[in-house]
């Protein structure tokens, strides 16, 4: 299996995923820590993480999924978000809120 097509069956797979660098426990860059923190505000205590540091082919492999050029990458439903920019912009507007709430 492609990189590519793993990602595409880990997002698929599972409801929300969120790509980031160390673990939702020990998040490693101050980005991955705040959207385990945003997603924790809005409830969602059961995710799936992907540390991309253990992976390079996965760190690279997420971008280029995506489109997207920077960590953490999150996908709700099988659909890209954003990064943590991105979803603190969302919770702040309840947005985030309205996409987690049927989980």
């Amino acid at each position: 299996m492609s990189i590519q097509q793993d990602i595409q069956q880990t997002v698929a797979d599972n409801a929300v995923v969120l790509f980031m660098k160390g673990s939702a426990q020990f998040p490693q860059c101050g980005f991955s820590s705040r959207a385990v923190q945003i997603l924790k505000a809005c409830g969602v205590d059961n995710f799936l993480t992907v540390d991309v540091l253990r992976d390079p082919d996965i760190r690279q492999g997420v971008k280029d999924f995506s489109n997207w050029p920077t960590i953490p990458q999150l996908y709700v439903k099988g659909e890209f978000v954003g990064g943590s920019d991105i979803m603190y912009e969302m919770f702040q507007n309840g947005e985030l809120q309205d996409l987690l709430k049927d989980l």
